[in-house]
């Protein structure tokens, strides 16, 4: 009978975990899905063997509320990344740059933070190349294995994160945890949404 009730509260426990990290995510700034999880049900009291929803049902949730609560203020804030991104990305064309992450896909909320793929033999190539162009910037632990150094760039307070891969990853489809492509866009597909936006 208990277990039986523990299966009937699963997707109900799911569904509430999702709500509340997609608001930790959108209202707190908690950068990465993982994070906003676990924080979600320690905050509502749940077990650490709680089954956690995956990352598409955080990303709907996180896409309702940023609709519902801030919907004229996200879209101005999506596109301010954006512009920052592609001028990131013109500067950094030779080190063959994807917009990816939440200002690709459009989920960016107030906090978001933008990520930009390079792909090069050598992270010390850009770490020269962004000194020669008087671009400041600090290292950051790299959230893949495959990433071989994040670079972060602070424009006027937004971020700019340069992950740097090695020139064989450009070709890898990279997934989300369950599954799911990961979106990246070439300069072009920024410049275009940029332009669209501009333009609502």
């Amino acid at each position: 009978m208990t277990r039986r009730r523990e299966t009937r509260k699963a997707p109900q426990q799911r569904a509430l975990i999702a709500s509340t990290a997609a608001r930790l995510i959108a209202e707190d700034g908690i950068s990465g899905y993982a994070a906003a999880k676990r924080k979600a049900a320690r905050m509502l009291g749940l077990p650490d063997s709680v089954e956690l929803p995956d990352d598409s049902a955080i990303e709907s949730e996180l896409r309702t509320r940023l609709r519902l609560f801030q919907d004229g203020e996200q879209q101005e804030r999506l596109l301010h990344l954006r512009t920052i991104a592609a001028e990131m990305m013109t500067i950094m064309q030779r080190f063959n740059p994807y917009l990816s992450g939440s200002v690709a896909d459009g989920s960016a909320g107030r906090h978001a933070e933008i990520d930009i793929q390079l792909f090069t033999d050598s992270a010390k190539d850009v770490e020269i190349f962004l000194l020669n162009s008087g671009i400041d910037f600090r290292h950051a632990v790299p959230r893949s294995d495959r990433a071989e150094a994040v670079l972060c760039v602070d424009n006027e307070g937004d971020v700019v994160n340069l992950v740097v891969y090695p020139p064989q990853e450009e070709r890898v489809t990279l997934k989300t945890r369950d599954g799911r492509v990961r979106e990246r866009l070439r300069l072009p597909a920024v410049l275009e949404l940029v332009a669209a936006g501009a333009n609502v």
